[in-house]
């Protein structure tokens, strides 16, 4: 696992990344329509802010976070679009505030959480830096439907690492959140960072693999784009199988993305 100082400072980086996409936005970008259904640039963001307290309640507080975790059993498929909507209903300026004091908070118990420790999620316990890479991860996934919302194009970095490592980790996840067994064989996956080096994972023997653009690959795993718009390639079916569920974030199977030449 990565060290949590290296995920951290990463985290951050990502963070104020997207902070200079949404700095001084007038009140009708604000508004602007993402790809995700229903949810405005207002909404990414707040549903970020809103994410960060409930970490840093499972890091700080495990008893508030159990009970917002019930809260979240309790309507598994619309607290996520309610803590979202109340927060982009605030004026952007205060939304912002929230945002930036919160994830600045997180990141200070994150930093002082002793070695060793075990946060309570939506799923297995997180160790510090498990947390950190799965915020790293929403952080940038949210930040794509910013900007793509905001018509901007942003630059791949060396922080797609993080994103690959837990999408790789997350295959299991995947399936069983789909109902399904994990194949048993394990996968090798190769990608190629946007400086050229390859990042491999899995046996290299392996005979189900996946390979193509590091970039293609965090956006397959967070469920930005559709497969069928994505350089990714798959050997063997249980790999080809996978590309069709793969999913690092928790929570129920996510909707995904229509492709691009969808009607």
């Amino acid at each position: 696992m990565s060290d949590p100082a290296v995920v951290l400072d990463d985290l951050r980086s990502e963070s104020h990344d997207l902070d200079r996409l949404v700095d001084g936005l007038s009140p009708g970008r604000w508004a602007a329509a993402t790809p995700a259904e229903g949810w405005t640039v207002a909404h990414q963001i707040a549903h970020l802010a809103w994410t960060d307290s409930v970490a840093l309640a499972a890091v700080t507080d495990p008893a508030a976070f159990t009970a917002e975790a019930e809260k979240a059993l309790a309507a598994p498929y619309s607290f996520v679009d309610d803590g979202a909507a109340e927060g982009a209903a605030l004026p952007p300026a205060d939304l912002l505030a929230r945002w930036r004091e919160g994830r600045e908070r997180l990141l200070r118990a994150l930093r002082e959480a002793p070695p060793g420790s075990r946060h309570p999620w939506f799923g297995p316990p997180m160790s510090t830096a498990s947390m950190a890479t799965a915020r790293l991860m929403e952080t940038w996934a949210h930040g794509q439907d910013v900007a793509d919302a905001l018509g901007a194009v942003r630059t791949p970095t060396a922080r797609l690492a993080q994103i690959a490592r837990i999408g790789f980790r997350t295959r299991d996840f995947s399936y069983g959140v789909n109902g399904l067994t994990p194949p048993a064989e394990p996968f090798r996956v190769e990608l190629t960072a946007p400086d050229g080096e390859v990042w491999t994972y899995g046996p290299e023997d392996a005979a189900q693999r996946v390979t193509g653009p590091a970039l293609h690959f965090a956006l397959l795993v967070t469920q930005r784009a559709h497969r069928a718009d994505l350089a990714l390639r798959a050997e063997g079916a249980d790999a080809d199988r996978w590309l069709d569920l793969a999913q690092a974030f928790a929570g129920p199977p996510g909707k995904g993305r229509e492709p691009k030449g969808a009607a």
